[in-house]
């Protein structure tokens, strides 16, 4: 982005593509193709460093520790999930205090119920849309840094209705919002009603035969969009490759002529900062 903040980089409406980052090795290797900015991801992170569902089960203590993991390496702006704010709204004015704090550029905060669920699965229910304002205006307030931005994220479509969920992000992008997230539209007529109707920054999320028709770049930038993010793509097709790899040492019992392309051994230890440790020995060899 050369040196330009995330909140820069937005101004300048050409779309914003984050691919989705869960650990600190899908961190460093999206770090490495030059995007101009990385989504950590709450569904991916939760399972990766738990293994278990991204469904209100991941404390603000352990997710704020993946933030500060991720954007000490990432050289890139990171747009970090936060959930519902982890409770009221003194837990959200803590959560965006400590996130800013750990170096996100941005915190996606959303109006659902607590316990939250993915945003691609059924059964969600949201807060009242005054509930959400409120956490909002305490996010704007909460931040010190004007660069460090708010998502306001909805997920009502899913169960009142694109209607409503079009008044919530109204409501929230009044409250101070700065970018504006409506939650998994059902169809690309629906995408381009919530392109025509905001000036702020939209999220579209991409999550491959999720509830949103994936679209390509120029389609998603001729709506509207601002940013899109792909937060589970590298995550699907890495456990697609893993399952390749264990289902051939089940059956062959070695790894020999695996169908399943490898990453080369050399090449990851290079990615992972082998080289300053071999520089630190040689030049404190006794």
């Amino acid at each position: 982005m050369s040196g330009m903040t995330l909140k820069q980089r937005l101004s300048t409406r050409s779309l914003l593509v984050a691919p989705g980052v869960f650990d600190m090795v899908s961190l460093r290797l999206a770090d490495t193709f030059g995007f101009d900015a990385l989504y950590m991801t709450g569904y991916g992170t939760v399972a990766s460093h738990l293994g278990l569902p991204d469904a209100g089960i991941a404390t603000y203590t352990e997710m704020v520790g993946r933030v500060r993991l991720m954007a000490a390496q990432a050289s890139v702006p990171l747009i970090a999930d936060g959930d519902t704010g982890y409770g009221g709204l003194l837990n959200v004015r803590h959560t965006v205090r400590g996130y800013e704090e750990a170096g996100a550029a941005a915190i996606q905060l959303e109006d659902q119920e607590f316990p939250k669920k993915c945003g691609h699965t059924p059964g969600r229910r949201v807060i009242p849309t005054a509930d959400m304002v409120k956490k909002i205006r305490v996010a704007v307030e909460a931040r010190t840094n004007p660069d460090f931005l708010i998502v306001a994220r909805t997920d009502a479509r899913t169960t009142l209705g694109l209607d409503e969920a079009l008044r919530r992000a109204d409501a929230y992008a009044n409250a101070g919002a700065d970018v504006l997230f409506v939650e998994s539209p059902e169809t690309e007529e629906e995408m381009r009603t919530i392109g025509a109707r905001f000036d702020l920054p939209l999220v579209a999320n991409m999550v491959e035969k999720g509830r949103t028709p994936v679209l390509p770049k120029a389609d998603l930038e001729a709506i509207g969009y601002r940013v899109a993010i792909f937060p589970v793509s590298a995550m699907l097709a890495s456990i697609a490759a893993m399952a390749g790899v264990y289902g051939h040492l089940k059956t062959t019992g070695s790894s020999l002529r695996t169908p399943v392309p490898l990453y080369e051994f050399a090449q990851l230890s290079l990615l992972m900062g082998f080289q300053d440790v071999w520089d630190f020995d040689k030049n404190h060899a006794e």
